[in-house]
């Protein structure tokens, strides 16, 4: 079960706890070559290429790799009233939590006939991926569609792995809740050859390509998008999911013990921590992880990821030290499970996504809590934010001067561009203001 990791007694700095964390052994530049391999395939041959990867990769060569109408169609009647239902209250969940990240226009006014504007223009098109390997992700459909289309971005186009399972088609269930969405354009391509087709386009097929790739995936789609990132924007090398619980005497055991596992559930990689200042709570959890380890449908792939170097239990003097370890790690997720949850909370700086109480688990925020769950792994969360409406926005300023108004600034340019030895920029000003 978890290892532990005893800080009680100690105060690392923040290089020294960064030493600490434990991390699963995933190298993304070691798939970099096979990645890039794999995009220049797609460049060269195109839909072939595509064909054929899916056959190496997917066990499966489909019919044709763009998704005909009539399958989105068929997919969309054929959806479990069960799962439309849910669909539909997830997808209006995440609007309303979506459309409140777009950031108003700002006008700010520095003088009579000097105003910059700044507003927050859309990418014109986007390609969002959506994995396909140990599990189906209909949630990942909506977490990534519904905030680019709150941004406005104007063409979308959705990327699934073919699954042999239905004769190189993508699931019917993703393809199912594209067409809810509304999205047309769906292609059955997986991998880092879907990452490189949306980054270069493939013309036999009307894939044009995009501005910006998002979603989830595996280390080689996570190695594709760092290959094509100077050619498209990229959200972030997603990797192995992780959860960090942050939990005081307070806490119920089975609770922290559920969540634990059930992140546990997605990848033998995954990471499971436990940050506490109670040992009998962390004893208590130990039992209750074995149990639910043992009884869980996926038990061996979560007891990998429990077992593995990654996952631990940490000991701590204190919720303060707590929250200076979970910094340091920069949670994907990040539950407290405290007595005083506000002032652990203001403590916290680095986390994708944050649960506060014993009633907001994790699992919550993957499908109905409104949160988009793409969220940055591996600690990435220390510089990067989760998937967003803004993820599909650039902010822009837009300069607006009168003659008087460039004229009163036209001393300060003077100056500067002189001090800089670049005098045409100051003459491109004082050449407006013929003596």
């Amino acid at each position: 079960m978890l290892r532990t990791i005893d800080l009680r007694g100690t105060r690392p700095s923040t290089a020294g706890l960064l030493a600490l964390v434990p991390r699963a052994a995933t190298d993304v530049s070691a798939a970099l070559d096979a990645a890039r391999s794999i995009i220049d395939e797609v460049r060269e041959h195109g839909e072939t290429a595509l064909l054929d990867q899916a056959e190496r990769f997917d066990g499966v060569r489909p019919s044709a790799v763009r998704v005909p109408a009539d399958e989105l169609a068929a997919a969309l009647e054929g959806l479990a009233p069960e799962i439309r239902a849910a669909a539909l209250q997830t997808i209006e969940r995440v609007r309303a939590a979506s459309e409140a990240q777009v950031p108003a226009p700002q006008t700010t006014v520095l003088a009579a006939g000097a105003v910059v504007e700044q507003r927050w223009q859309p990418v014109a098109r986007v390609g969002l991926y959506v994995p396909g390997g140990k599990a189906v992700y209909p949630s990942s459909v909506i977490m990534n569609v519904v905030p680019a289309q709150v941004a406005g971005v104007r063409s979308i186009a959705l990327a699934s792995p073919a699954q042999s399972e239905f004769g190189g088609r993508i699931h019917p269930t993703i393809a199912g809740i594209a067409a809810l969405l509304g999205i047309t354009e769906v292609y059955a391509m997986g991998g880092a050859g879907a990452i490189g087709a949306f980054a270069y386009g493939v013309e036999g097929i009307g894939l044009e390509p995009v501005q910006r790739v998002t979603g989830p995936g595996n280390v080689f789609v996570a190695a594709a998008k760092r290959v094509v990132q100077s050619v498209t924007g990229i959200d972030a090398e997603a990797g192995p999911t992780d959860i960090l619980v942050i939990a005081d005497d307070s806490a119920d055991p089975d609770f922290v013990a559920a969540d634990l596992v059930s992140q546990a559930e997605h990848d033998e990689l995954a990471a499971a921590v436990l940050v506490t200042d109670s040992p009998e709570l962390a004893a208590r959890v130990a039992e209750r992880l074995e149990a639910r380890v043992t009884a869980t449908k996926h038990s061996a792939r979560v007891r990998e990821a429990i077992d593995g170097v990654q996952s631990a239990v940490v000991l701590v003097d204190d919720l303060e030290q707590a929250a200076d370890f979970a910094n340091a790690f920069g949670p994907e997720h990040l539950e407290i499970q405290v007595r005083d949850v506000d002032a652990t909370l203001a403590r916290i700086e680095n986390a994708g996504a944050i649960f506060v109480g014993s009633f907001s688990p994790v699992s919550l925020g993957d499908y109905a809590a409104g949160s988009n769950h793409v969220l940055p792994t591996g600690g990435q969360a220390r510089h990067a934010s989760g998937l967003s409406a803004a993820t599909f926005l650039r902010p822009q300023q837009v300069v607006r001067y009168d003659e008087q108004a460039l004229r009163e600034v036209a001393p300060v340019i003077a100056a500067l561009s002189t001090e800089e030895d670049l005098p045409a920029h100051g003459e491109a000003v004082t050449a407006r203001f013929p003596r």
